[in-house]
Order: C-alpha cells, then sequence, then structure tokens
C-alpha cells in the first residue's frame, strides 16, 4: 500500500496501474503476432471478462483473429489454418482440445494448433494431451495475464474460485500466481520495503515472494529487484480466513448493494438496455419541482425496466464522475444525492437555453456534449436506484439485515437461531439462509449441536416435508426446487476442516484439532478492534466518517487489521475527530486521517497472537551486490498462536 501522505506528491510520482494493462495488452499481441496468418480464437468463457478489462476485439481482429468460439463441447468448425485456444489450465478445457484435434484427424481436416495457457503452462495439461495422444499436434505456450486495473487503486487477478479452490479443494495454485504477479510489482517499482501479514496462505505467499532464487540473483535481474521501492512502502498480505465474517454480510452501499441484488462481475454490471439509449432532452421547467429526497425519475417505468432486454455496462469511475460520487455513499443517502444532481442539471440547461449573444451560443454548444454525458449518467444511476429500491423493502432482505445486526452484537442468538429456521420454513433463498448460519457460527462459536442437525435435516429434507403438507393442507410445494438433497456436498464442506464454518457448539470428542485451533474469537475482536459503533447520535456521528458506514455500524476485520498497520489511530478511537482537533489546532479543518511510517504489527501483537494463523513482519533490504545471500535480502519474524 501507499501511504497517504503520497497524496500531496506530483502525480507521475504515484504508481500508474494502466502500465499493468499496457504489459498484458503487448503480451496477448505479441502471442497473436508469433503465429502467421489468419486464426481461430477458441476462448475459454471464464476469461472473456477479464480480456475485455484490457483489450478490445477490434485490437485482436487486427492482429489476424478472424473469428471467435467459446471453448465448449462440440464440433469446432473452423475457416482458418491456424487454430488458437486461450484458456485456464483445467483437465475439462485440456479433455475439449483433444477431442477437436482428434475429430479434425478423423475429417482429414489440416490445422495448426497452438494452446496459450493462462497464466502459465502446466505439466497435467502436457501430461494428459500425451495419454490422449494429441501432445505432438499442439504447440503449448503461456500467456502471462496477471494483474488486471479494476479503478485507478484497484487491481485484482480476477480469479473466480480461488477461496474454494484453496480451502475446499487444497489447491494452492492461487497462492503461486499471487506471489508471480506481485513479483511483476516488484520488478516494475521496486522491493516492498516491508511485508506484514496474517494467516497461514498469507505466510506462504510472503515466503514465495521474498525468497531468493536464480532469477532474482543473477547479472540480468533488473536493479528495483535490489533496492526497495520508493514508490511503495509497505504490502500488507491478509489471508481470507482471518476475517470469514465480512463476506457473510450485506453491504449497504450503492454498488455494494448493486453487487449483492443484481451482480457486478469483472466490473461489468447487466442492465435493462433502455437505461444505456441516450436520454431526451429534459424541459426546461424540470427544476421547477421543490426539494425531494427520492430519486429523479428515470423517464423508463419500473415495470418496463424489469422486463428489458438486458445490457453489460462497465461500471468505471474514468468515464463516470457521477458513480465516483455515488459508489462509496450508503443507499439511503443515493436518493438525495441523485435529486441535487438533477435539479443542478436542470438549472444548467435552462441557464444555458437563454444564452442570447453568439458568443453565449458558442459556449453552449461547448457544454453540451458534457451536459448530455451527464445526463444519461444521472438516467443510468436512477434507473439503478429504482431497481434496488423495491429489493431492498421485501420481508426477507429486512429480516435477514435485523438478524445480521443482532448476530453481530451478540443480542439473543437463540432467537436469532430461531429466525433462520422460521426463514427456512417459509422457503427463503438458500444461500442467504446459509450466510446466516455461517454467520451464526463464528460470531457465537458455533450452533448447539441439536438445533444445527435438525436444521441441517430441515435443509436436506424440505422437499418431503413440502410434500406432507401439500398433501395436508391442500397447498402448492413451495421449496421443492430451494432446499433438497443437492446441498449435501455444500454442507459437507461447510462442516468440514479446513473450512469448518459451520460447527456445533460444543465440539463433539471426535473432532479435528484444527476445528478447534481455528474457533474465532469474535467476541474478543469485537471490543479490541472496536468492531461495532453505539448506535447513539454521537455513534452515528462516528459511522459517517469511519469504515463502518459500509454495514451500517459494523467495521469489517481485515480493515481493522491494515488500520493497525497504518492507521493505528481509526482502530483505537474515532478517526475523524481527532483529525478535526488536530486541524483546528493548525488552523485547519477536515475529516481524514493521515497515514503513519509502517512499522508492522507493533502495539497490536497480544491481538494479532488470538487470531488463528502465522502472523508475519519482513523487511526488505535490498543489497547492491550480485549474488547475494538470503538472509542480507530480508528480516523474517513468524510465529504461529
Amino acid at each position: 500500500m501507499t501511504s497517504d501522505n503520497a497524496t500531496s506528491q506530483p502525480a507521475e510520482a504515484l504508481i500508474d496501474v494502466t502500465l499493468l494493462k499496457e504489459i498484458a495488452r503487448k503480451a496477448l499481441v505479441d502471442s497473436l503476432n508469433s503465429i502467421n496468418g489468419a486464426k481461430t480464437l477458441v476462448l475459454d468463457a471464464s476469461l472473456a471478462g477479464p480480456l475485455g478489462l484490457v483489450t478490445e476485439v477490434s485490437l485482436l481482429k487486427h492482429h489476424g483473429v478472424d473469428k471467435m468460439f467459446w471453448l465448449e463441447p462440440g464440433a469446432l468448425s473452423s475457416t482458418t489454418t491456424n487454430i488458437i485456444y486461450l484458456c485456464r489450465p483445467l483437465i475439462k478445457y485440456v479433455k475439449i482440445i483433444a477431442d477437436h484435434v482428434k475429430q479434425h484427424a478423423k475429417e482429414s481436416r489440416k490445422h495448426t494448433y497452438t494452446l496459450l495457457l493462462v497464466p502459465r503452462i502446466s505439466t497435467l495439461v502436457t501430461q494428459i494431451l500425451e495419454e490422449e495422444g494429441v501432445l505432438g499436434d499442439i504447440t503449448i505456450s503461456s500467456y502471462n495475464l496477471q494483474f488486471i486495473p479494476l479503478a485507478d487503486d484497484v487491481v485484482s487477478l480476477e480469479y473466480e474460485n480461488a477461496f474454494k479452490d484453496l480451502w475446499v479443494d487444497g489447491d494452492e495454485t492461487a497462492i503461486y500466481d499471487s506471489a508471480q504477479a506481485l513479483g511483476m510489482l516488484q520488478k516494475l517499482y521496486g522491493l516492498f520495503p516491508r511485508v506484514v501479514g496474517k494467516g497461514d496462505a498469507a505466510a506462504r505467499l510472503a515466503t514465495l515472494l521474498t525468497r531468493e532464487s536464480p532469477k532474482t540473483s543473477n547479472s540480468s535481474s533488473p536493479d528495483t529487484l535490489l533496492t526497495p521501492s520508493e514508490k511503495i512502502d509497505s504490502l500488507i498480505v491478509l489471508d481470507r480466513r482471518v476475517d470469514m465474517i465480512t463476506p457473510f454480510l450485506t453491504q449497504l452501499t450503492y454498488e455494494g448493494l448493486i453487487d449483492e441484488l443484481i451482480g457486478i462481475k469483472n466490473s461489468h454490471v447487466e442492465v435493462p438496455a433502455s437505461l444505456l439509449t441516450p436520454p431526451a432532452p429534459p424541459a426546461t421547467n424540470s427544476s421547477a419541482a421543490g426539494p425531494s429526497t427520492s430519486p429523479p425519475s428515470s423517464n423508463v417505468p419500473i415495470s418496463n425496466l424489469k422486463k428489458d432486454s438486458k445490457k453489460k455496462h462497465h461500471l468505471t469511475t474514468s468515464t463516470d464522475p457521477l458513480f465516483e460520487e455515488l459508489r462509496d455513499l450508503n443507499f439511503s443517502s443515493v436518493g438525495r444525492r441523485l435529486n441535487t444532481v438533477a435539479r443542478r442539471l436542470g438549472e444548467d440547461y435552462k441557464t444555458n437555453l437563454q444564452s442570447k449573444t453568439v458568443a453565449q451560443l458558442r459556449d453552449f454548444v461547448g457544454k453540451l456534449g458534457g451536459l448530455q454525458t451527464e445526463h444519461q449518467s444521472l438516467r443510468l444511476h436512477t434507473g439503478l436506484s429504482e431497481l434496488l429500491v423495491p429489493l431492498t423493502r421485501t420481508e426477507q432482505f429486512n429480516k435477514a439485515l435485523e438478524i445480521q445486526q443482532n448476530l453481530l452484537a451478540s443480542y439473543e442468538v437463540s432467537a436469532q437461531i430461531a429466525a433462520i429456521e422460521e426463514m427456512i420454513a417459509q422457503g427463503a433463498d438458500m444461500h442467504i439462509v446459509l450466510r446466516l448460519l455461517c454467520l451464526a457460527s463464528i460470531t457465537a462459536g458455533g450452533i448447539k449441536a441439536k438445533t444445527l442437525e435438525n436444521i441441517k435435516r430441515e435443509i436436506l429434507q424440505a422437499c418431503h416435508y413440502d410434500l406432507d403438507r401439500q398433501i395436508k393442507f391442500k397447498t402448492s410445494c413451495v421449496t421443492t426446487q430451494a432446499y433438497g438433497y443437492n446441498y449435501l456436498p455444500l454442507l459437507l464442506s461447510l462442516a468440514s476442516p479446513p473450512l469448518g464454518l459451520l460447527l456445533p457448539n460444543p465440539l463433539p470428542a471426535t473432532a479435528p484439532p484444527s476445528s478447534t485451533i481455528s474457533k474465532y474469537p469474535f467476541t474478543s475482536l469485537r471490543k479490541s478492534l472496536r468492531l461495532l459503533i453505539d448506535d447513539t447520535p454521537e455513534g452515528m456521528d462516528e459511522v459517517e466518517n469511519d469504515i463502518s458506514f459500509t454495514y451500517s455500524g459494523y467495521a469489517p476485520v481485515s480493515i481493522r487489521l491494515v488500520q493497525c498497520v497504518a492507521q493505528k489511530g481509526g482502530v483505537l478511537s474515532n478517526p475523524a475527530e481527532k483529525a478535526v482537533v488536530d486541524s483546528d489546532a493548525k488552523g485547519t479543518r477536515h475529516g481524514k486521517l493521515q497515514a503513519h511510517p509502517i512499522v508492522g504489527w507493533k502495539g497490536f501483537e497480544d491481538i494479532l497472537a488470538t487470531i488463528p494463523g502465522e502472523t508475519v513482519d519482513i523487511v526488505q533490504k535490498g543489497t547492491a551486490k550480485r549474488p547475494a545471500a538470503i538472509g542480507s535480502l530480508c528480516e523474517f519474524s513468524s510465529t504461529d498462536p
């Protein structure tokens, strides 16, 4: 991470993440140009979203891609000699590719096959192709797609199944790939001066990242790998297991609710197509209406929006300044902000349409494009808000929200478990039910064994229960599709090590030791990390200036841990109050807490020791000599509570 003090430095001194996009584009172009002639590109569907963030179809066509197909079972018909497969190294994809090659051989169709694996070549792929008898027909290479910029300050590997791979399947590929991607950042900007982290997976990643390898010790390694970075002051690595509470909660910001209720994937959201069409010019008297806290009309009836065909839209602050204003607002404030923007736009249109002189008209024409763009953005976000409002007013949504808040406060836990059982009886969405059950298990240290078994039985045998009720009361079965034995593998995974999210309390004598060790100390962390803000007027004022606004009074453990390293004041007290007091003494007034020099976990060692998993603190000093022993490259301290 970079210190907030960096904001006072020139813009060119900050990290430009668009460089990562250019590196990804160039690597793809080089791979395409290495094959002469027209090409057919067969693409892994899961890569379409990430690729769309770094390149465009027009660029692919410019470099010889004639046609594109999804990588899926069935016949592949190609009019070009060259066929390029672009996919992740998964067995199911390799089997499909082998079938294509063998089918073409049977039909005496000659093609040149190239397999680009993302992000690197896998020996497993080579082995499977050899077993299928087609290894000699395919040229295997790699497309090293690593960090993808999602915003000016956010990069992602866009691995959809990283958590499942790691904690259910035991596949640690994501850790290695993350280390490789972070290694690229070090090549660009220098060594991370300090690497701090928490969790077993975080410790393994830190070890991979900081250990010496032949590539970094020879004379051809870049100078950036010999000295600490001047643009990055630390890297904080947190294992997801360190904070499993936050993913089970409902985000209450504008962008969070879009993701929760509509879905954001690879920075894209599917919206009604009518919201993306240019709006009609507004009437000049559109601002005459009095103030209102409800979102302005999108000019499209909400019933039509629901029935309208869907179209993908890229949610980005680079081309949508209004989204930058709205994304982090609590949803209750979004309507007022949209109304303010609508009235301002109306005033702008009215003022400019009253232009009389040629110079005034010329200025109006120059501003017209910007006004229309802003009007279209307002129309989009008003329409999205209108889609979200009815979803946030459903009984299921508000009941789940109430249970979440009560569980976080440890308020009548037994009553919350009973409320979850009632939701099951009412046929509530299974994903909401499981999220609440896991949240109850983590925050309360487990669910009573008998109660938990009854709940599991209700979930698995819901179809039989509803069938009996249908016969007795002559009612239709409403939950046969929502519940059933198809959820048995999921329930087993949630209860089994190393995941262990849905556990009985007390644990049975036959429970593995790892289940006992991994028990989460939520009650103690709630106080020591100031996770809950009081619902008093003073507390509500604090929420507006603290990360806890995201969940209406709850601060995520992961964010508090980052603050332990970079903004200690935010953990110990209200950061806004402290900043205001300090700024008043200097004659200024603002509510932003500045970061401080990184000194690792100093001051919070006891708190870190209560959280399961290793604690990491590595200082990378660098060296001006080649080669160097690993001891001179870094100082490593690791504790296992």
